[in-house]
């Protein structure tokens, strides 16, 4: 691979290496997203905290 590789103009190597990670970057950056994405447990649980808190200040009121 090293000979097919160093045959390629400086500038070509470095455009070749500048997409490999940025490809890497959005890839990583898009799988956590996703990841953190898919678990919204937090927002469900502040939801259900609001929900009690408002019945509970109609029942005082």
């Amino acid at each position: 691979m090293a000979g097919r590789f160093g045959a390629l103009a400086p500038r070509t190597k470095n455009v070749v290496v500048a997409g490999g990670l940025t490809a890497f970057v959005f890839g990583v950056y898009f799988y956590t997203m996703r990841a953190v994405g898919g678990t919204d447990e937090l927002q469900v649980a502040i939801d259900k905290f609001e929900d009690k808190k408002h019945q509970n200040e109609a029942k005082v009121n």
